[in-house]
């Protein structure tokens, strides 16, 4: 079966929530992505239960006649971190803590994530055998996942754009193999 994991649009900054809504951007690429993958046959939608995956797969979901089935096991490590900061923006402004999460510091247990991501998309591949399944999701579950596929240590290893498409094959005989990181050519300027 084929996993096409999306990142979710760009959220609204908040320093009230880490779960804000998607802000105008966000919505834009949630439609991107949505009109990319309009040709694709997909048999499942998917999402994390965090607003800013589901506000990016609902676009789709609806053109491809999908309900969007959510799974907790696939939300952000930053889902109790009480605010949201955009990667670009938590990296200009503090590099350095930006890096403590994404190497399983500042309060981030990267193992025990990876275990949740793990459990949750074995869950979605056996629910779906011999299927294409649109998951969206988050960077950094698609980092953990991505790690977990090529036997890498839990960790963010390379920056999942916003509306990135991320594609593994997952055989029944437990294999699972990178297709593709970080397509983004949906987000390319009309010419």
């Amino acid at each position: 079966m084929e996993l096409i994991l999306v990142r979710h649009g760009r959220p609204e900054r908040s320093e009230a929530t880490a779960d804000p809504h998607l802000s105008a951007l966000g919505l834009d690429q949630a439609g991107r992505v949505a009109r990319w993958l309009a040709a694709e046959t997909v048999d499942a939608v998917w999402s994390s239960t965090m607003r800013r995956a589901v506000q990016t797969a609902e676009p789709f979901a609806a053109q491809a006649g999908h309900a969007i089935r959510q799974h907790a096991g696939i939300v952000e490590f930053d889902q109790a971190s009480g605010v949201y900061i955009p990667t670009e923006e938590l990296k200009r402004e503090n590099f350095a803590l930006w890096q403590s999460m994404a190497t399983g510091g500042h309060g981030v247990d990267m193992r025990a994530f990876q275990a949740k991501v793990v459990a949750g998309m074995e869950e979605i591949v056996a629910a779906h055998s011999g299927h294409r399944v649109a998951v969206f999701c988050h960077g950094g579950v698609i980092n953990v996942w991505a790690a977990h596929v090529l036997g890498l240590a839990p960790r963010v290893f390379f920056e999942a754009d916003y509306t990135s498409i991320n594609r593994f094959m997952c055989a029944r005989g437990g294999q699972r193999s990178v297709v593709s990181l970080n397509e983004r050519a949906h987000l390319r300027p009309a010419l």
